[in-house]
């Protein structure tokens, strides 16, 4: 391609964020919209490019002193994280529209800082250099602090800070594992080198030269993903940033951010150290099975609506990591499209939720209760958003969940019928947090507060999300046909450490 749209892509929700910087205060919402509208469009034109065969990817120089590259280029797994991420920043834009004062920064701050963190993300999922894609990596933080910092609840300095200080303490250790990487490609070929075209090389050589080696450097940058994922034992600040959080916020947080976790595990452990990620695989898929069930009890033990769903991302993100270290080319598709399922469903339910708070002032379940009686259109946005979570049938997770448990399956029946208990523990609390809030008498407080059902700006919020919920759960190969190639060829380059997909029929040994 002689146009660098992938680029151009970036850069516009970044322009959009630089006009948000100026005395534009009257029409501030109004730009931002038309920026996020228009990276969107980009969006669906590079889709549209991909899918007519044409070669995405741009490479110049950068710091050749240092080996780095300005490397950018889409696969599989990125085109649909780069979909989604064009495809929530709308929403959740339209969602904050009537954000509020009350002392906290300006609605055109919370713009700009958005537009800011959609431009960064998407340079995140098209990085092709290791020092390109830390650099971004690092660099979604500081939006994304100012977001919970200027924006959430009363204890949002706390919020903010834990964040930031649990995902920089991840960063930094993947920072050790990035200068590895410098040190050992001089020490390999001569010359220094961060592009992952390299590195898929050299990662290989590395492993026969030096195996413990190997070994520490992906540490490095797994440990990182887990933060970010994230997973048990380091997922305490998830649930904190999120109810303090916007519920705009927080889709941008566990629907995109959250996903370079999960995304970081395949493209650079899974690339860059096949034999390293063979070695620390059942290690991860221990971890996967404990994040399943302890994001989905603590979830039924949450009193709270917002760290509810914080919990059950917890639990989702599990299922994740499963598809992914069981090495099947099912389970992988399985896990990519997961995280572009989990970001739809996460985001109906952070934002009915908020319109329900907006409304009742609390995000407690147990000031609910009776809601179907006075506002029937937002108990059923509610609970078509609940049961996509628990991934019932016609629901794109469910799709996703399934693949997942055929993969881990095919591998290791016994590891599939543990992550099962999820399955029936969503089910609980999902349908508890229902019952408990929209069901049964209506209560004073909220027939006082429920003056109103859905707005035609609320409508507009749910009604293209679940849309594509509905269309994703019916038509999956819209986003199968571009996965599954690239979850085969994953599967093809773990060959180089005797990982293969097993046969049809064949059962783990």
């Amino acid at each position: 391609m002689t146009f660098p749209w992938l680029t151009f892509l970036g850069l516009v929700p970044l322009v959009g964020a630089g006009v948000l910087c100026l005395p534009v205060k009257q029409i501030a919402r109004g730009i931002g919209m038309v920026f996020a509208l228009l990276t969107a469009a980009v969006g669906i034109g590079v889709w549209v490019l991909y899918a007519g065969g044409a070669t995405l990817t741009e490479k110049a120089a950068w710091i050749p002193a240092f080996g780095a590259w300005w490397a950018v280029g889409l696969d599989g797994m990125a085109l649909v994280m780069v979909l989604l991420t064009v495809a929530l920043v709308p929403v959740v834009l339209l969602a904050e529209w009537k954000l509020g004062g009350r002392g906290r920064w300006t609605p055109q701050a919370f713009f700009a800082l958005v537009l800011a963190l959609e431009s960064l993300s998407l340079f995140v999922f098209m990085a092709q250099d290791v020092l390109l894609f830390y650099l971004f990596f690092e660099a979604t933080l500081i939006p994304m602090y100012f977001l919970i910092g200027g924006f959430g609840g009363a204890r949002r300095s706390f919020a903010a800070m834990k964040f930031l200080l649990f995902s920089l303490a991840g960063g930094l250790v993947m920072l050790a594992s990035v200068i590895g990487l410098y040190v050992w490609s001089v020490r390999l070929t001569g010359t220094a080198t961060y592009l992952l075209s390299d590195w898929t090389q050299l990662g290989v050589q590395l492993a026969q030269d030096n195996p413990d080696l190997t070994k520490w450097l992906m540490a490095g940058f797994l440990i990182a993903f887990i933060v970010k994922a994230p997973m048990v034992p380091v997922h305490t600040w998830l649930p904190t940033a999120t109810e303090e959080a916007t519920p705009g916020t927080s889709v941008l947080l566990v629907g995109i951010l959250d996903k370079i976790g999960t995304f970081g595990m395949i493209k650079f452990c899974l690339w860059l150290f096949p034999q390293a990620s063979a070695w620390v695989a059942p290690a991860m898929v221990v971890l996967a099975l404990i994040s399943i069930i302890y994001g989905a009890v603590a979830a039924i033990g949450s009193t709270n609506l917002l760290r509810l769903v914080a919990y059950t991302s917890i639990s989702h993100f599990g299922f994740m990591v499963l598809g992914i270290y069981t090495f099947t080319s099912t389970g992988i598709a399985g896990s990519v499209f997961y995280m572009v399922n989990h970001g739809f469903s996460t985001a109906a339910l952070f934002l009915v939720i908020g319109f329900l708070i907006s409304r009742r002032g609390s995000a407690l379940v147990t000031d609910f209760g009776g809601v179907q009686k006075v506002a029937p259109v937002l108990t059923g946005v509610f609970l078509m958003a609940g049961l996509s979570g628990l991934a019932l049938p016609g629901m794109s997770s469910f799709v996703s969940e399934f693949m997942v448990l055929a993969g881990a399956w095919a591998r290791q029946p016994g590891v599939a019928a543990v992550a099962v208990l999820g399955t029936v523990l969503a089910a609980v609390y999902i349908l508890r947090m229902y019952q408990r809030t929209m069901t049964g008498p209506v209560t004073p407080d909220v027939e006082r507060t429920f003056t109103a059902d859905a707005s035609t700006r609320e409508k507009w919020v749910a009604g293209p999300v679940l849309a594509v919920i509905l269309l994703l759960g019916f038509v999956p190969n819209i986003a199968l046909n571009v996965i599954n190639p690239f979850a085969q060829t994953a599967m093809e380059h773990m060959s180089v450490v005797q990982v293969a997909d097993p046969k049809p029929g064949e059962e783990a040994k």
